[in-house]
């Protein structure tokens, strides 16, 4: 039986492992496995109750997380550092593994931002000390790589800007904001996820996932500024009265993006979702928001 398929009747559900299931990618992860006849074992800090095709198990990553035995395959839909050493320790065998991990890798390493260049150093570890474990114990491995994530109103970009853009009726940027984006919906991801456990070949691979539109890093806050009743305003400032405004909004605590951040608004940040359509049937959507993408959960 593959992840695609209900099992037969009569038959075991297979069982996968499900780290980060409470998260904004995870809860939609574990909702297709639950469909598709598996039984989840999804770790929580807090005791939770059962429910239908889904056992909680309390603990945290990566030391007091359990074991990995006896499970058909493991997810990793949180921190891919904390699942890494986890995966490095835990007696697994041949389980299969999908774990996502951020574009973030390939654009964050020379970052004049230390706390930046840490997180791309901390993701190419993590992916790689999975790869190797997953290798040296034949186990087959997919590395999922999100670009800006929405959808489920808990995201630190777009629900954040639309949650400034409702409190203060506008958002600003410089005029020059024009840098390529392609925001990608959870669901998407989720798919994508569990296309990868469908999958029967061996081996480490690797799959950019962007969403399937690219836009202007301007017209893709418009679009979400437009969800707002009453609709906010987008403000294009001139650069330098834009970095004024900025490094005053962060003495306030208005926001806490740094120049990093604010640089990369300029910059095209676009990757080849190719192979990813190609093996994984990935077809995500284009960029057409509505409010309840930005709401927080209930």
């Amino acid at each position: 039986m593959s992840a695609a398929n209900p099992p037969e009747p009569g038959a075991a559900p297979p069982r996968a492992l499900l780290f980060g299931a409470s998260g904004q990618i995870g809860r939609r992860v574990v909702a297709l496995l639950v469909a598709r006849g598996w039984q989840v074992v999804a770790l929580s800090r807090d005791t939770r109750p059962s429910q239908h095709g889904v056992e909680w198990r309390q603990g945290t990553l990566p030391n007091e997380a359990g074991s990995g035995a006896d499970f058909h395959a493991i997810l990793s839909c949180g921190p891919l550092d904390l699942f890494s050493h986890w995966y490095a320790r835990a007696s697994t065998g041949q389980a299969r593994v999908v774990a996502f991990g951020s574009t973030s890798v390939h654009v964050k390493g020379d970052s004049p931002d230390a706390a930046e260049r840490d997180l791309a150093a901390r993701l190419r570890e993590g992916e790689q000390r999975v790869a190797d474990n997953a290798i040296a114990r034949g186990a087959a491995a997919t590395l999922l790589r999100p670009t800006l994530v929405y959808g489920a109103g808990s995201d630190r970009n777009l629900s954040r800007i639309a949650s400034l853009a409702r409190r203060r009726g506008f958002f600003a940027l410089p005029r020059d904001a024009q840098g390529l984006r392609q925001p990608v919906h959870v669901d998407d991801l989720a798919a994508a996820a569990v296309a990868a456990l469908a999958r029967s070949d061996d081996g480490v691979r690797a799959y950019d996932l962007p969403g399937g539109e690219t836009l202007a890093y301007r017209d893709m806050v418009a679009r979400v500024l437009a969800t707002s009743q009453p609709r906010a305003r987008l403000l294009l400032l001139p650069g330098p009265m834009f970095a004024l405004a900025a490094r005053l909004a962060r003495r306030l605590g208005v926001h806490d993006a740094g120049p990093a951040v604010l640089a990369r608004l300029r910059e095209d940040l676009v990757f080849d979702a190719a192979l990813a359509r190609r093996e994984l049937d990935y077809t995500p959507r284009g960029f057409n928001p509505t409010a309840d993408m930005f709401a927080p959960p209930s």
